[in-house]
């Protein structure tokens, strides 16, 4: 069932935002040569708990995971697409690490991610979080009333073609609002003019997966939760919550 939320439930979803954007820029602060990923998880938990806010990843088990997710951020370092678990494992120069991070307040979720470089970048990576930035805006401006779900996939699916990136094909974007994940899915690939209608007050969550390697194949770890790319390429991922709304596409999970 698709929730068409209304203007008082946007406005609750944007506080909702605000914290899990407040708490990207903190750990986009924090991360540094020599931060353990799980320390960056303390980071977040802190601007959750600051705000009385809770975490949505935490203790959050799909149906294709072997256990409930322990931290409330998802730290994937390097050839790591999405869903890497925070370890004790400590950043070094050159890495590129994607954070995706969610919070639930008053009954609201928000959930967004950010991709950056550790130390020295590498001008690859720079490009290819770039690139993954350009498709999240591209899907974004494509997110209008009266629109369907298809161009907001379509949009993503040019550029990241356009730079010859690959991305995995089993996992995109998703409603969001009373939980984390709602439906309707919003598939990283689609064709214009296709898929479920974009009304005033549908919320979803928009969220382009990049593999350098070009290749959309990609394999899942050891744990049951990180994806990997297959060939060892970089990716990056990043995500905003966003309202379709009558006066355009608005972003609510801004700091």
């Amino acid at each position: 069932m698709v929730e068409i939320k209304t203007d008082a439930a946007l406005e609750a979803m944007r506080e909702a935002g605000r914290v899990v954007g407040r708490a990207l820029a903190a750990v986009r602060e924090a991360a540094d040569v020599g931060v353990s990923l799980w320390e960056l998880d303390g980071v977040a938990r802190d601007v959750l708990a600051d705000h009385g806010a809770k975490s949505p990843f935490l203790g959050y088990r799909p149906s294709f995971a072997p256990t409930p997710f322990p931290a409330v951020i998802c730290a994937s370092v390097n050839d790591a697409v999405v869903h890497g678990i925070p370890t004790e494992y400590r950043l070094r120069d050159g890495d590129l690490l994607s954070v995706d991070c969610g919070a639930e307040l008053d009954g609201w979720t928000g959930d967004a991610a950010i991709s950056l470089t550790v130390g020295t970048p590498r001008p690859a990576d720079v490009k290819l979080i770039e690139a993954t930035q350009r498709a999240l805006d591209a899907g974004i401006a494509a997110a209008n009333v009266g629109g369907r779900m298809g161009d907001i996939s379509h949009a993503i699916d040019t550029v990241a073609r356009s730079v010859d990136c690959g991305m995995p094909p089993d996992f995109g974007g998703h409603g969001i609002g009373r939980s984390m994940h709602e439906d309707p899915p919003v598939p990283n690939r689609g064709r214009p003019g296709r898929g479920f209608p974009l009304r005033h007050g549908l919320v979803l969550a928009i969220e382009p997966m990049l593999m350098a390697g070009g290749r959309d194949r990609y394999r899942t770890g050891t744990d049951g939760w990180t994806l990997f790319t297959t060939d060892g390429s970089r990716a990056a991922h990043i995500e905003h919550t966003v309202a379709i709304t009558k006066d355009g596409p608005r972003v609510l999970t801004l700091p």
